[in-house]
Order: C-alpha cells, then structure tokens, then sequence
C-alpha cells in the first residue's frame, strides 16, 4: 500500500471546527479501532477509525485524541495518546511512531502515551462539565461485541455520573458530509484505480474462468497502483449470483451467455471508490440482455441531475424507481394497467429491483448522513439503478460516484458503462 501524506493543516482544521461546536467548558474523546483476533495469535489486518483518522491522521492502532479546548493549561487542550516505542517490542510488530512524527502527521504537540491516559483523563474530565463521547450511530449497524467506544463510555458515566455526556456523532457528521476539495481529490484517484482494474478485468473475462480469479484481477491492479486494496469486500457475481445483493463468495463459474455483476472499488489514502459494472461473460450481450442493460443506463445517465442542493436521498430513491418503473413496463414485465391497480405497500418494481439507489460515500463506504439529509454542494454519493429478473437469470447494476453541485460531477465517466465500449475492449 502506498503511504499517503496529508498536510497537517487538513487534520488541525477539522479539528477546530470540532472544537468550536462543542458546548463551553468539554472535553470530547475519539478512540481509535480495535485490533480484533483473526485466529491463534493473528489479527485481522487494522484499519484506523475514520474519524480518529479525519482528524489526526494517525493510522496506527492503541491511538485517542482528546479535545478540551478551554483547558487551563493551553498544552492540555490537544492531547493524542499513542504507542511508546520500544525497540525490543518493534523487533516483533514492526516500527512505531514518534512524538515528532506524530505532531507532523497531525498537528498535535501534545503526544502522551496511551499507559498513562486513565490519570491524564482524569484531571481533563475534572476540569470540565461535558463530555462528548464518539459512538457508532450509522443506521443499519449493529453489533454483538463491545468495541473500544462503547466500551469506555461504560467506563467513563460509571467514574464520572455527576457530568453531563453527549452524543459526540452528529457533530462529526455535519463535517465529514462535505468533502473538501483534498478529500474529492483522493476519491477522484480511488475511482481511476477502480477504472484501470475494471478495463484490466474486461480483458480477462470469457467463459470458463472463476469469479474468484476475476477479484484476483482486481486486487492486482489495485495493489500496484498504490491503493490498500478493496475498500469493501468485493461483489463478483455470474448467471444466478448476480442476483443475490450481497452475494461475496465469488466462487462460481463464469458461463458462457451469462452477465457477470462486479460491486468493488479501490481504496486509496482511506477514501473510497464504489463501482457496479455488468459485462457478458462472453463479450457479447444478447439483445434482451442488451434491452435490459440499456434501460439501466437510460436511468442513470438521467438521473445523475438529481444530485443537486436541497435534494435528499430519499427523493432520490423515489424518483428513480419511478423512472425504472416506466423502463420495466417497456421491457414488459408488468403492464401500465397493472400498475394503477397495484398495491402501493408492494409495487410491482420492487420485485425487479428492491434496493435503494444511492448512499453517501467518503472514508467509509456507506459513509455517514442520513437519507431525509438534504444535499449540499461537496457531498458525494452512489447513483446505483438496477434490474434483477430471477425467471430470465438477468441481473445487472450500474453504478457511479457523483459529488453533488448545481451541475453534477461524475468521478467514473472514465470508467466505460456503454454496450459498445465493453464489448468492443472484450474483443481485444
């Protein structure tokens, strides 16, 4: 993975900006991820907390930022806990980061180390009444273990009842909604990778070769082009895996006369790319499968020119499965009568296409904000329509990166979407 330098300004800016939306006399307190066991004595490989890295820049594990801006003491008002380097330590798991290399990488003089945050804690809570604690609030998630966050909030409201606590989360959303023109640059750079991996894959693909080698095509250009590799687990869908939303076994067969579904992007400098592409397995679509593909791109060209200030996601949604509606009466799935006597708890496009078409994306995939958020210049999201036909074996979704503005910009147009483009670079 190529090592990306950020300019310290970027992390101290969004720093301040933190600083200023909390309530007088606080203390806020971002942690890092936990490193979490694999199997025996591996871990699964680690990857920053998106906010700890939004505002630090510091990638390395057993890492927390405090924020007490109206500490006393002005050294104590931006403290980052950290590894201590030991030498005998760094033999085993490799070189850890210095007090100077970490003020240059963030801007933070103040490095303390991570053994001693407890007593550091301390006399910062003592010398505030607000505490605002950085937990997971993304909608749809949901998880078993304790992590590190919920885990020392635990801590903190047990040792400290007497303060008053708050929700750390929204306030770091309305900043990372808006992506800095740094930030779209690094999102621009994911979506090349992503686009050099998918002209590299559509050179490899014919009947025969296995949805695991075509993620090993993948991984390969990604790799080399300095990205740290999938920005999430990759869908590589043949024939009836196509089908499946989630599907991320990617063991099957490529067959001849089949469409192969691709859901991957590349990510670089943490930032994320997410691409949906369809290509036939043999280079040439048949006409159906060409009727059904066309009617995809139709609505997603058309719909690029929602993302626009004051839309939501939500309107989006609505608009463009209104616009797949229309496309599927024409491939002839359901008819217009049909539809005016429909149920409208259970339309009839939900049976061809049962997923929203967009979401927010940035350091995270599904990065963070709401779909009621209404849109503002600088935000980026998926545009994704799709079509599943179960009884036909057709499953095909087309997505792009679009940052929102007065006129939409595309970061995949570089990325061919057209019937021509694919099946003329697969007959190379």
């Amino acid at each position: 993975m190529k090592k990306i330098l950020y300019n310290p300004d970027f992390h101290r800016n969004n720093r301040t900006i933190l600083a200023k939306s909390l309530q007088p006399s606080s203390i806020a307190i971002i942690t890092g991820n936990d490193e979490l066991n694999r199997n025996g004595d591996q871990n699964f490989p680690f990857r920053q907390s998106s906010d700890l890295f939004y505002f630090t820049g510091i990638e390395q594990e057993k890492t927390m930022l405090v924020l007490c801006p109206e500490h006393p003491d002005p050294k104590m008002r931006e403290i980052i806990f950290a590894i201590k380097p030991d030498p005998i330590l760094e033999t085993w798991t490799g070189y850890k980061l210095t007090t100077e290399e970490i003020w240059a990488t963030s801007g933070i003089k103040t490095v303390k180390w991570i053994n001693d945050a407890d007593m550091v804690l301390r006399d910062l809570i003592l010398n505030a009444e607000n505490i605002y604690l950085n937990l997971n609030e993304y909608t749809k998630y949901q998880n078993p273990v304790s992590y590190q966050a919920e885990r020392l909030a635990h801590e903190l409201k047990q040792s400290y009842p007497a303060h008053r606590f708050h929700r750390l989360a929204p306030l770091i959303t309305i900043q990372r909604l808006i992506k800095q023109p740094i930030e779209i640059e690094h999102m621009q750079e994911a979506c090349k990778i992503t686009g050099t991996a998918f002209q590299r894959v559509l050179k490899f693909v014919k009947p025969g070769v296995t949805e695991y080698e075509v993620e090993a095509e993948m991984i390969h250009e990604f790799i080399r082009k300095g990205a740290r590799g999938h920005a999430y687990q990759p869908i590589v869908g043949s024939g009836e895996n196509a089908l499946v939303l989630h599907y991320t076994e990617n063991s099957g067969t490529c067959k001849n006369g089949e469409l192969l579904l691709m859901d991957f992007g590349a990510e670089y400098g943490n930032y994320a790319a997410d691409c949906s592409r369809t290509i036939p397995v043999n280079g040439k679509f048949t006409p159906r499968q060409k009727a059904c593909y066309e009617a995809v791109l139709r609505v997603q060209k058309s719909a690029t020119k929602l993302f626009v200030p004051g839309k939501t996601i939500d309107e989006i949604n609505k608009t463009v499965w209104k616009m797949m509606e229309e496309e599927m009466i024409g491939l002839g799935l359901f008819t217009a009568k049909e539809v005016k006597s429909q149920d409208p708890e259970k339309p009839l496009f939900f049976n061809y296409l049962m997923h929203g078409v967009a979401h927010f994306i940035g350091l995270d995939v599904h990065d963070v904000g709401s779909k009621y958020q209404k849109l503002k210049r600088g935000m980026v999201l998926t545009l994704e329509p799709g079509i599943y036909i179960k009884d036909e074996n057709i499953g095909i979704r087309i997505e792009n990166n679009i940052v929102v503005d007065e006129v939409p910009i595309d970061l995949m147009t570089e990325i061919p979407r057209e019937v021509s483009e694919i099946e003329a670079l697969m007959h190379q």
